[in-house]
């Protein structure tokens, strides 16, 4: 028997993958971030067999406790996470634990809930000529975070940025990226993306601050930022050569 570490995905029961899912079903324990995943979700495992535990009411300790009584019993143990256990997951400090005490685990990779959120929008984040890179980060606030110069660093590059876990100091992020964006940068708000309360705001970043208050929205949102969002509106005339009918490799 092992840990398995699940990405669930954004909030949508249907977007957890097959491999998760067939986890799941023959999971004995299943531990869940309980304010970070929807209520579909949580209904949807009350519906499996498994004992569940919802670990945003649990220390550390407790969680790896859980964990060694499961797997001596020699149960299936699926520790979920939202979206996808590589992005802002805290499974780092756990996987040292469960290392050191020789318990197998493998990590299921999920659907992240920036990937649906650009599914949502009907946008591709890197686009020729406009964008090649997109950059996951977080502003620095009480548990870390990149700092202001970071984010002017990785602002100045010509990227897409997401912004995770960066909604309630909204407006420290504004006035930093506004020392090197344009006020004019297009940016969008993904909040709660496949949940039944998801709403997407566009708008420019000089009103970035004002439509996160205007919403109400204070935690559970992604904020988008760079050029590749004139997407969503315009029609940028950006084709790829691959499809180029005189591209030629080699």
């Amino acid at each position: 028997m092992k840990l398995y570490v699940v990405g669930i995905g954004p909030g949508d029961p249907e977007l957890i993958t097959v491999k998760a899912n067939k986890i799941l079903q023959s999971a004995g324990c299943i531990i869940y971030p309980g304010s970070l995943v929807s209520k579909k979700i949580i209904e949807f495992l009350k519906g499996l067999k498994a004992e569940l535990y919802d670990s945003s009411k649990l220390k550390l300790e407790e969680i790896i406790e859980i964990i060694e009584g499961y797997i001596k019993k020699r149960q299936i143990v699926a520790r979920l996470v939202s979206g996808d256990p590589s992005i802002y997951s805290a499974i780092g400090e756990q996987i040292e634990i469960i290392k050191e005490k020789s318990i197998p685990y493998e990590i299921i990779p999920g659907i992240s809930s920036a990937m649906a959120a650009s599914a949502k929008m009907g946008l591709e984040l890197t686009i020729p000529e406009i964008s090649q890179t997109v950059i996951f980060t977080r502003f620095e606030g009480k548990t870390g975070g990149a700092s202001k110069e970071e984010i002017k660093k990785l602002a100045s590059v010509r990227a897409t940025l997401v912004f995770f876990l960066s909604a309630s100091l909204v407006h420290e992020l504004e006035q930093t990226l506004l020392e090197v964006l344009s006020p004019e940068t297009p940016i969008a708000i993904a909040y709660k993306v496949t949940w039944d309360e998801e709403k997407i705001i566009y708008g420019t970043l000089k009103g970035l601050s004002r439509l996160i208050k205007e919403n109400e929205i204070k935690r559970t949102a992604l904020i988008f930022v760079g050029e590749s969002l004139r997407a969503i509106k315009e029609k940028l005339n950006k084709r790829s050569r691959l499809y180029d009918r005189n591209f030629k490799w080699g």
